[in-house]
């Protein structure tokens, strides 16, 4: 075996005389900071703030977060200004879920209303506007809903996305529906803002927000919002299944227990619901 003269293996970096500090790159650790502080912060943190915890220069704050942004590891609230942690971390497989522990927490909970409603039960999320679905328990039913984990559904013609919708303010709202819009899926699909809006109320009243064949044709969805230790929303819970067995008369039961089960999450995961 061939050894180079300063005795280390071929293909490792050679020690420079200034220690390991000199091998790091400084943007990068700059920007993992950025990330981690974000991480840490339950309530955002501002440009600002992140500028005066770290002692990184509001420009290179801003240069970093705007990269990261764009490859969807953080996001901000525009009305507030904040910025908060991303999803990206989920859809390749890295520590956001993780850290809330919300699929773990969830599962065994989903599993119970799967096996008491019959029908498939999911949990998503919400990024960049639309619903993301990160966890399932199928339906033992040969007739079931299936989707792929990491898929994406429109945030207006699904039940997890009304659900949401109803805890979001009426600008952020308005904001989605702006770069989103309201494309008509299936002759059920809402498409007037009027129409949402009537039916984001009806969502609040209930405490659960339903899908009838807005998504696809023959499928029901009633959905209702998880939140966290701040009282905010941070996932939905919804049963999916054919409309031959979510009958009309079976949409405000399973609406109700799918409320209950967000609320047992909310709990598990010692989050708040918003004060009434």
């Amino acid at each position: 075996m061939e050894i180079s003269k300063n005795n280390r293996r071929a293909g490792r970096p050679s020690k420079s005389k200034s220690g390991a500090s000199s091998r790091m790159n400084k943007t990068l650790s700059k920007a993992m900071l950025i990330l981690e502080r974000l991480a840490q912060s339950g309530n955002g943190l501002t440009l600002s703030e992140l500028s005066m915890q770290l002692g990184f220069s509001l420009a290179t704050i801003h240069r970093l977060l705007y990269t990261f942004e764009r490859l969807g590891y953080v996001y901000q609230n525009q009305e507030l200004g904040l910025w908060f942690i991303g999803v990206r971390s989920f859809e390749v497989g890295i520590a956001f879920l993780n850290r809330r522990d919300l699929v773990t927490i969830s599962r065994p909970i989903m599993f119970e209303l799967m096996e008491t409603s019959g029908e498939t039960v999911n949990l998503s999320i919400v990024d960049e506007g639309e619903i993301v679905y990160i966890s399932q328990i199928e339906s033992y039913e040969m007739m079931r809903m299936i989707v792929k984990l990491g898929g994406r559904a429109p945030i207006h013609a699904s039940g997890a996305g009304k659900a949401m919708l109803s805890t979001f303010s009426k600008r952020h709202t308005q904001q989605i529906l702006k770069k989103k819009g309201l494309k008509k899926i299936t002759a059920n699909t809402i498409s007037s803002t009027a129409q949402l809006e009537s039916e984001i109320q009806k969502s609040r009243q209930r405490g659960y927000a339903a899908d009838d064949e807005e998504h696809a044709i023959g499928l029901r969805c009633l959905a209702a919002p998880i939140y966290d230790e701040q009282a905010a929303a941070c996932a939905a819970i919804s049963i999916s299944g054919p409309k031959v067995r979510i009958s009309d008369l079976r949409m405000a039961e399973l609406g109700i227990a799918v409320m209950k089960a967000a609320n047992r999450i909310t709990n598990s995961l010692g989050g708040l619901k918003p004060q009434a």
